[in-house]
């Protein structure tokens, strides 16, 4: 989420470099210049430092699979290798490297899937192994994708044109193309599911209208317009839990909060108000005009906004039932994390609750600190791995180690699973009331 400085604003934080939520928004990872944080969203007032991680500078990827120990993390000193790491033991787990730079990675219960710029990796990730290589994709240079949350419907969509809006919705369990949606006229610009992957939203790099569409038929849903005045980046796309809720960042000081709603004709009979009677002129209207025109007065607009101290700075949003009230996240490269109350049956001007700073007073100086060493100082070898260096005194010392090997496609798989984590498995997140991402296999 690198972003440049915008005139007259907040300046990006220097230690910034990328942010995201886990699938139930639950949790929010912060990629810095010195490594990773995970903060618990759990509570409106304060938040939480989960873990922080140094194993490696200039974390650009960072994703924490729900709330378990089990995170992915991709660093620019090395960006076409994916670690992962059981962060609560301090072991790497495994490592993947690549044909080329890891550009974005999404993760459910089912899949790990890894994008780059022509190519996409789907990983089983009870194993990890390499169970699908999608070469020759559509150049995406900003690694755009969306998986869905729901590993019973792991459906994964990515662009199928590199020109216009097309989506190519993929079956990440069966690994098997579902439909291609004719979404948009210009290049896709964001994706995202709804929490039961049965809704898909997008939005193209014009960023005017935002689009939803039904899961796996691909039939348009929803229309909603988030401005006519100028064309925008949109950066992030996100349903609430239930699916009534978009809401929609972009580099713009505004984030938009769509409503979810089909308007039935027989309530607009009940109340014939000026507006309903307005409404239905338009309706009868619209037959005789071009058909552009016509959309555009059946697009639905927001239904809530915020109003950011900020403009030019990316963000991502997302919506979250916290302390059980519905609030709007915002997690900016100015280095704070805002948390707006939603009224979910009027809507309005979101009220502005909580104001987190991601990095402390203390943080910072250590960064300058490090700024200053020499580089003769960094006596620890890059290619030394995480597992070798930082591993628990309580786990016995690994007398062997996994081979590596060769997928198609040009995904090479790490030595660096110790023998001692197929003890009772592949590998195992014993945390208590976690998910086991890895699991024991059984024949």
């Amino acid at each position: 989420m690198e972003s440049q400085d915008a005139p007259d604003g907040p300046e990006v934080h220097r230690g910034f470099i990328c942010a995201s939520f886990n699938q139930d928004t639950t949790s929010l990872s912060v990629g810095t210049k010195t490594g990773y944080q995970l903060f618990s969203v759990t509570a409106a007032d304060k938040l939480d430092c989960i873990h922080e991680g140094v194993e490696c500078p200039d974390v650009y990827i960072v994703e924490r699979l729900f709330s378990s120990s089990l995170v992915v993390v991709v660093s620019l000193s090395m960006p076409r290798r994916m670690n992962v790491y059981h962060f609560k033991k301090g072991t790497e787990i495994c490592n993947y490297s690549y044909s080329n730079n890891i550009l974005s990675v999404r993760l459910n219960r089912q899949r790990l899937v890894v994008c780059l710029e022509e190519s996409i990796y789907i990983h089983n990730i009870k194993d990890m192994k390499l169970l699908k290589t999608l070469l020759n994709t559509p150049t995406n240079p900003s690694g755009l994708c969306a998986l869905s949350v729901n590993h019973s419907n792991s459906y994964l969509a990515y662009p199928g044109s590199a020109t216009i809006g097309e989506i190519t919705v993929y079956d990440a369990n069966s690994l098997s193309t579902v439909t291609l949606i004719q979404a948009h006229d210009s290049p896709l610009a964001a994706l995202t599911f709804n929490a039961s992957g049965t809704k898909l939203a997008s939005a193209s790099e014009k960023g005017t209208v935002i689009r939803v569409f039904s899961i796996p038929e691909g039939q348009r849903l929803f229309e909603f317009r988030r401005g006519m005045k100028r064309y925008v980046s949109i950066s992030s796309l996100s349903f609430s839990a239930d699916a009534q809720f978009l809401c929609a960042s972009s580099n713009t000081e505004t984030v938009h909060i769509f409503k979810l709603e089909q308007h039935s004709p027989s309530q607009e009979e009940q109340s014939p108000t000026w507006s309903a009677y307005v409404g239905k002129m338009f309706t009868a209207a619209s037959t005789y005009l071009p058909t552009q025109v016509s959309d555009m007065m059946h697009q639905d607009r927001a239904f809530a906004t915020v109003r950011l101290n900020m403009f030019g700075l990316k963000n991502i949003c997302a919506l979250a039932t916290i302390q059980k009230l519905p609030r709007l996240l915002v997690a900016s490269s100015d280095g704070y994390l805002y948390i707006y109350n939603v009224d979910p049956q009027d809507g309005g001007e979101c009220v502005l609750v909580q104001k987190h700073r991601l990095f402390d007073t203390s943080e910072e100086q250590v960064e300058q600190k490090e700024e200053e060493k020499p580089e003769d100082d960094l006596s620890q070898p890059a290619s030394q791995s995480y597992a070798a260096t930082v591993a628990l005194p309580s786990t016995p010392p690994s007398s062997t180690t996994l081979m590596g090997y060769s997928e198609d496609g040009g995904a090479q798989k790490g030595e660096v699973i110790p023998e001692h984590e197929f003890a009772e498995g592949p590998v195992c997140l014993d945390d208590e009331n976690e998910f086991p991402p890895v699991s024991h296999q059984s024949n």
